[in-house]
């Protein structure tokens, strides 16, 4: 069978050749570029998380880049100038002291500083270049709507790389399908940012101009594919008929998913642990979903063969599984804390709190409880309110009209001299500073205090373990895939290629990567 048609073998045969599982977009870098290679090495279509990509770059070149990856993706960037203005600002030989901080970064605002633009491009392009080493397959990244500044120089850097799919959540982006467009052709694309208490007269709009920061022609770009990644029929037909360009499938993504949640329609009410209460009116329709002939995904407990099944025969051209490639051996999750949490899945103590307020979006938040990490309130209380990275700040018109930006996890007086109210940073924590430190980068302040994890899952935490094959205390992506499609009484016959082609290529020996 040829390679590309036995990779994208379609979940729905009306629907041609799509990829059948989608492997979860996991911020910051879980979802990272050696596991999305894997996934779309085997024929499915492996995602890279966008989120904070400059931060995580930078900090791998301050660890000495160990293996030498970051420099095998820079020596492929089409501007070797800015690549090695990249490398020298931040490469430390060797790595930092184990104790030393990482060099701190500016922050993302409307007008993004020239230096941390260049950052942002060459992060995202090697990010996605690494991803694709070794096959001919796809490739995608996701990025969060709701962390706006760093859209333009991001996407044109993974873009730069070939980028196949752009998959965005977490609000409406109505706009990326038109940037792709023009960001094909090296058109400038313009972003506007949403400020809170913004006048219609204000200047929100960022720009992001190509041949300005290239210097030179470049050959036309593919445009990736784009998916919406939605809770409700109201934004996905929103998103068919107001987006700016081509809306090519969703990801309909349920409140059990991990990360940030939809939150659930109507008044917040909490039930007596403290979570938010979701009912039938935040279940997504799938007929009206399949009225709108468009491909589309299910996500948020799907991670079984049965359940892939069950999304294939509601019209799915497949599944978007995230939970379980997290805790595989190729995920960013730092080591440690896959085995502590796996350790407690096999005992039986395994859980995930939706945390309606951790988040300073305001989304509900999935948060794997973990004896050390933020979760523990004890760890969270010795934690000083710092807000330095600013990926999750809210923009917001000053007194003077002009733009600056808060947190609700920033020291409490800080923000509330900038207009905030005191009872939105109650339970607020830092998720930045955590989220470097679930992959291994955690910052250190002032020789003393580290940065605790705060780790992320879907419910379906508490079966994965069905992964672990004969006793083992670990599993591959290749296990994930190799589950998924195993063939069940009601799963679609046309998986079965698809699934065999995934276990040939397990079984093959021959060098598919340049680690």
């Amino acid at each position: 069978m040829h390679f590309r048609s036995a990779c994208f073998i379609m979940g729905n045969p009306t629907m041609g050749n799509l990829p059948t599982i989608i492997q979860g977009g996991m911020g910051a870098a879980v979802s990272n570029w050696r596991l999305a290679r894997t996934v779309s090495r085997l024929g499915q279509l492996g995602v890279v998380s966008g989120t904070a990509l400059d931060l995580i770059f930078a900090r791998r070149l301050q660890d000495g880049d160990p293996g030498g990856h970051m420099r095998r993706g820079l020596d492929q960037f089409p501007i070797p100038e800015i690549a090695e203005r990249v490398w020298s600002t931040y490469y430390i030989p060797g790595g930092k002291a184990e104790r030393a901080p990482y060099k701190s970064l500016p922050t993302h605002s409307k007008d993004t500083p020239p230096d941390l633009m260049d950052l942002c491009v060459v992060a995202n392009f090697v990010e996605v270049i690494l991803a694709r080493e070794g096959h001919d397959n796809p490739v995608g990244i996701n990025y969060l709507e709701k962390v706006q500044l760093p859209h333009l120089p991001s996407i044109y850097g993974a873009m730069l790389a070939g980028v196949g799919y752009v998959l965005m959540g977490a609000g409406v982006p109505l706009k990326i399908p038109g940037v792709l467009d023009r960001f094909a052709k090296h058109e400038p694309a313009t972003y506007l940012l949403q400020v809170t208490g913004a006048h219609d007269d204000d200047d929100r709009t960022m720009v992001f101009t190509p041949r300005e920061f290239v210097g030179r022609d470049l050959p036309p770009l593919t445009r990736p594919k784009f998916f919406a990644i939605i809770a409700s029929n109201t934004l996905a037909t929103t998103m068919l008929k107001k987006a700016d360009g081509k809306v090519d499938g969703f990801v309909i993504e349920g409140y059990t998913a991990g990360g940030h949640n939809a939150p659930p329609r109507g008044k917040l009410q909490l039930d007596e642990a403290g979570e938010a209460i979701y009912s039938e009116r935040d279940v997504v329709d799938l007929q009206k979903i399949r009225d709108l002939g468009v491909p589309f995904w299910l996500a948020g407990g799907y991670g079984s063969p049965e359940k892939l099944a069950e999304a294939v025969k509601a019209g799915a051209a497949g599944v978007q599984v995230g939970t379980a490639f997290a805790f595989c051996e190729e995920s960013g999750l730092k080591i440690s804390y896959k085995r502590a949490l796996l350790e407690k899945i096999r005992s039986g103590t395994a859980r995930v709190f939706t945390d309606p307020v951790a988040s300073p979006t305001s989304f509900p938040f999935k948060v794997a409880e973990l004896e050390g990490s933020l979760s523990e309130e004890v760890v969270y209380s010795a934690r000083p309110r710092i807000c330095d990275l600013g990926y999750l700040r809210e923009a917001y018109r000053t007194p003077s009209g002009e733009i600056d930006y808060r947190c609700s996890a920033e020291p409490v007086t800080t923000y509330l001299s900038k207009g905030g109210k005191v009872e939105h940073t109650v339970g607020k924590k830092c998720l930045c500073n955590a989220l470097m430190a679930n992959i291994g980068h955690p910052q250190v302040r002032n020789g003393k205090y580290t940065e605790q994890a705060l780790i992320t899952s879907g419910n379906d935490l508490t079966g994965i373990d069905r992964f672990l094959l004969d006793g083992s205390t670990t599993y591959s992506a290749g296990d994930v895939i190799e589950r998924l499609l195993r063939p069940t009484s009601d799963v679609n016959s046309s998986l079965e290629p698809v699934a065999n082609f995934a276990m040939d290529r397990r079984r093959d020996d021959s060098p598919a990567s340049c680690d």
